[in-house]
């Protein structure tokens, strides 16, 4: 650590206010760290060294404030608003003629297996998978479809063939077994009306047909069965944010959960209020530990955009911007004080990362 004595001077110019580390317009964007407070911690004359800057520090008035020179981590985040969710929804269209018997309630969980509606009394059950079907499974047929099903069928605990793309008629008999259980016309086909097909397990969001409606066209609408939350942020803050971020979700009764960024839109859209015009692009962000029965909600989200671990820091207001360049602090040692340059990082909670003086050191911090 370098001391350099206080050179008496008349009163200066006002300090120049220390520039936050980044600057730009900042739409629907809270910052939480130390940057813009800067102007109002820094002193009011600039500081001069004076002298010969391995000099000694003078002895001086005691300060009205001190803080020690701490080894910390300093987090900076970003605030922003969000929309709890399901997600998009995906429409479940009847492929069959008939009359609707039976729906599920709407907010119920539908899995494998379960019937997701009715026609005539028989049961549309669920299967897991990403490809509809499209044509009728018989023996003989091959293909992923036929894989599709059979899979199903295992996951359900039908054994007896193998999970391939063949239709044989050791997948019939399967097939034969799980209509009898469903109480379904024993046929060992199964026709793309028979099923929906779906990636996972189902939310039923809407109904769009009622009973005694004539099944055909939409019946009615699912969402996954995890809530997200879906923020729309302004491209010029693209930058900060990335998949894997950990984030912290403000519920509308002030309860928070935890969160993480599963993904970042590459498409950009514009919305217009009023006569401002602002580009977006879509952040989804899991939760998890959520209790409350929310369906939907606004949230506020806090994104961890950067973190700095083990490094030393000063309250932001013990920084002084230095007459020759620069900025420094008031290192105070008994009844002496003295001036010392340092090197600026990270501003976060009210900290400023800091090089040039050794931990444990006490500083002034003027009022």
């Amino acid at each position: 650590m370098t001391k350099v004595e206080e050179a008496p001077r008349a009163p200066g110019p006002a300090l120049r206010a220390l520039p936050p580390r980044r600057r730009g317009p900042i739409r629907a964007l809270a910052w939480t760290g130390g940057a813009a407070l800067l102007a109002a911690a820094v002193a009011a004359a600039a500081v001069g060294f004076g002298g010969d800057s391995a000099g000694t520090a003078v002895a001086g008035r005691t300060p009205p404030a001190t803080a020690q020179v701490t080894r910390t981590t300093l987090t900076e985040t970003k605030t922003v608003d969000g929309t709890l969710g399901y997600g998009d929804p995906l429409t479940v269209s009847a492929k069959s003629q008939g009359t609707i018997t039976w729906l599920p309630a709407e907010g119920s969980v539908i899995t494998r297996g379960h019937a997701v509606y009715s026609v005539d009394a028989d049961r549309r059950p669920l299967l897991y998978g990403t490809m509809p079907l499209y044509r009728e499974l018989r023996d003989g047929v091959e293909g992923k479809d036929v894989e599709l099903l059979e899979r199903n069928l295992d996951k359900l605990g039908y054994d007896g063939f193998d999970v391939d793309d063949e239709f044989t008629w050791a997948t019939r008999e399967a097939v034969e077994d799980w209509q009898e259980d469903l109480g379904l016309d024993v046929t060992g086909t199964v026709q793309p009306g028979d099923v929906v097909v779906a990636d996972g397990r189902i939310r039923v969001a809407e109904l769009r047909k009622a009973l005694g409606d004539t099944a055909s066209g939409p019946v009615l609408d699912t969402t996954g069965t995890t809530r997200e939350v879906r923020v729309a942020l302004d491209v010029a803050d693209e930058h900060l944010v990335r998949k894997g971020m950990r984030a912290t979700v403000e519920l509308p009764d002030g309860a928070t959960v935890k969160g993480e960024v599963k993904s970042v839109g590459k498409v950009a859209t514009e919305t217009t209020s009023g006569n401002d015009t602002v580009t977006t692009v879509e952040v989804k962000v899991s939760v998890s530990g959520l209790k409350k029965p929310y369906d939907a909600a606004p949230v506020d989200v806090t994104i961890v955009s950067e973190r700095r671990e083990n490094v030393l820091a000063v309250p932001v207001g013990a920084l002084l911007a230095l007459a020759e360049g620069g900025y420094g602090v008031q290192v105070v040692e008994g009844a002496s004080t003295g001036y010392v340059a340092v090197e600026v990082g990270m501003f976060a909670d009210g900290k400023v990362e800091v090089e040039g003086v050794p931990e444990g050191a006490t500083v002034a911090v003027p009022k």
